[in-house]
């Protein structure tokens, strides 16, 4: 059982951070104002998504995770982070109550934040289960 590199870790962190939040603005600048917010936001879910895994399958590989368990709890903590950074923005820079941002996390109110993050701490193990079973 290896150790997971603690660097590489908030490296990935600081790439999924930089990407979702280029990401969110994207949506809301260039997609929003065209399909709607309501439609924007439900395909964000799937481009957010497949962005993140784009990224971990390049680095998740070098973190030093090993087995399904350490994979699933990078996962958690990944979407541990985002969920932390998420609400940090929200109040830190976009000054918003604590109500709006928990709207964010709420499916039922048309926001899928909740949603991605579940996908994100299940891909660091499907990206661990495709190399595993990649013929080499």
């Amino acid at each position: 059982m290896g150790t997971i590199d603690f660097l590489r870790f908030v490296s990935l962190c600081i790439l999924l951070a930089g990407a979702e939040t280029l990401h969110g603005i994207a949506r809301t600048v260039l997609l929003a104002p065209r399909v709607g917010k309501a439609l924007a936001i439900k395909l964000s879910v799937v481009s957010g998504t497949l962005l993140a895994f784009g990224l971990c399958y390049f680095f998740v590989p070098s973190i030093g995770a090993h087995g399904l368990g350490q994979h699933l709890i990078l996962g958690v903590a990944l979407a541990l982070f985002m969920a932390t950074f998420d609400v940090a923005i929200g109040r830190l820079v976009m000054r918003l109550k604590w109500a709006r941002i928990w709207q964010d996390f709420n499916p039922s109110s048309g926001n899928f934040l909740s949603v991605g993050l579940v996908l994100l701490a299940l891909i660091p193990s499907l990206v661990w289960w495709l190399r595993a079973s990649a013929p080499t």
